[in-house]
């Protein structure tokens, strides 16, 4: 049985007795914590997906100890410039124990066949919902026709057209920009 927990700030994927550095706890060393942002459980033959978290799920681990953690290296250089800067850094961490995963309240995952029965009855659904959207297209269509008496026409004539419906910066549109705008 495994579970992928949120700890400070991280997910991991965790199972009992396992030890985990997460970033420092301030809890008492020797102490028990109790993680309840539970995302996924396993338990071998059920997989249970939280949205976002299980309800009731909750992952109970020891403090062992709090500890630095390996240094890293910050080394910065310009070249030619005779700048160099060496900076060290020892992440702060504390090292738990899973003790165990309590599944209480876990909903199960709905199985695979049954999503897939769910699926066609939904389309149907959805197929009667468009049919009506369908006989409201013609309607839509006569639009485009103006556009392309529009297009028939010249520049010159297209902009005498926006000046007489006194549509502002009229002049420097463009021949699409003013067949949009005299079509609205």
């Amino acid at each position: 049985m495994y579970a992928i927990v949120e700890m400070a700030g991280q997910q991991f994927k965790v199972a009992k007795d396992q030890k985990v550095y997460v970033h420092r706890l301030q809890t008492e060393e020797g102490k028990k914590v109790t993680f309840d942002k539970v995302l996924l459980l396993d338990d071998g033959s059920n997989v249970t997906i939280g949205a976002p978290a299980i309800e009731g799920a909750a992952v109970e681990a020891k403090v062992v100890k709090h500890l630095k953690g390996d240094k890293v290296i910050v080394f910065k250089k310009k070249r030619r410039k005779g700048y160099r800067k060496k900076n060290g850094h020892r992440q702060y961490l504390t090292e738990i124990v899973v003790e165990g995963i309590v599944a209480k309240g876990a909903k199960k995952a709905a199985p695979a066949k049954a999503k897939a029965e769910k699926q066609p009855t939904a389309k149907k659904e959805t197929a009667k919902a468009e049919a009506p959207k369908a006989k409201a297209t013609p309607k839509k269509e006569a639009k485009p026709k103006v556009a392309e008496d529009l297009g028939k026409k010249t520049v010159a004539e297209l902009k005498e057209m926006a000046k007489a419906k006194e549509i502002s910066g009229y002049s420097s549109m463009k021949k699409a920009e003013l067949i949009e705008a005299l079509s609205k």
